[in-house]
C-alpha cells in the first residue's frame, strides 16, 4: 500500500462532518465550488487534492495547514511524524499471534474501563495531543474514545505493541480487576 494514501485514509476516517466542511471551505481556492459540492468525505477531498498535486508525498504543506486551521493537532502531529519517517509501516506490525491476543485484550479493556481511559493511555505513554484529538473526534462515546486510543497506541508502538504492556499499564493505574481479566 502507498504510505501516503494510508496516512490520508487514517486522517479521513477521523474527521467529523464539521471538520470536513471546514476543510472544503478552506480549499475553495484550490478546487472549484461545483467540484467541492460533490465531495462527501475526506477520501474524496484528498483524492481531488492528490489529483491536482496540492498534496504529494514530498509536499504536505497544504495538508498540515488544513489540519492546523481545523485545530486537529493530533492529526497534524501524525503528518509531521510521517514526514520524519517515524510512523509505523506495515512491516512494523506485531506477529499474528500477538495481534489475536491484542484484539482480545482490547475487547476486555473496552468492556471494563470507561471513565478512566485517559489515565490508562497516559500510563501507556500516549502523547496528550493524541488523547485530546480522540476525545474531540468521539465526544459522545467513552467506549469509542478508549477503542480508538488503544488502536492509536497499537499503531504507534507497531511491532512492539504487547499485551504484557497493557497489563502492566492497567496495574499501574490501579485497574487490577481488568488486568486479571485480560490475563485470563
Amino acid at each position: 500500500l502507498d504510505p501516503l494514501r494510508s496516512l490520508l485514509h487514517s486522517i479521513s476516517s477521523r474527521l467529523s462532518g464539521q471538520e470536513l466542511a471546514d476543510m472544503k471551505f478552506l480549499c475553495l481556492d484550490k478546487i472549484g465550488k461545483r467540484e467541492l459540492a460533490k465531495v462527501q468525505s475526506g477520501h474524496e477531498l484528498f483524492n481531488k487534492l492528490l489529483e491536482q498535486q496540492e498534496i504529494t508525498k514530498d509536499d504536505l504543506t497544504l495538508l498540515k495547514e488544513l489540519l492546523q486551521h481545523i485545530k486537529r493537532r493530533d492529526l497534524l502531529s501524525e503528518v509531521e511524524q510521517f514526514e520524519e519517517g517515524q510512523l509505523s509501516t506495515p512491516n512494523g506490525q506485531p506477529d499474528e499471534h500477538e495481534k489475536r491476543l491484542l484484539r482480545a485484550a482490547v475487547d476486555v479493556i473496552c468492556e471494563y474501563i470507561r471513565k478512566e481511559w485517559k489515565r490508562l493511555m497516559r500510563e501507556l505513554r500516549m502523547p496528550e495531543v493524541k488523547l485530546e484529538g480522540i476525545e474531540a473526534a468521539y465526544p459522545r462515546s467513552l467506549y469509542e474514545q478508549l477503542f480508538q486510543a488503544l488502536k492509536e497506541w497499537q499503531k504507534w508502538k507497531g511491532k512492539d505493541a504487547k499485551v504484557a504492556d497493557l497489563i502492566k499499564a492497567l496495574r499501574g493505574c490501579g485497574q487490577n480487576y481488568t488486568a486479571d481479566k485480560v490475563e485470563e
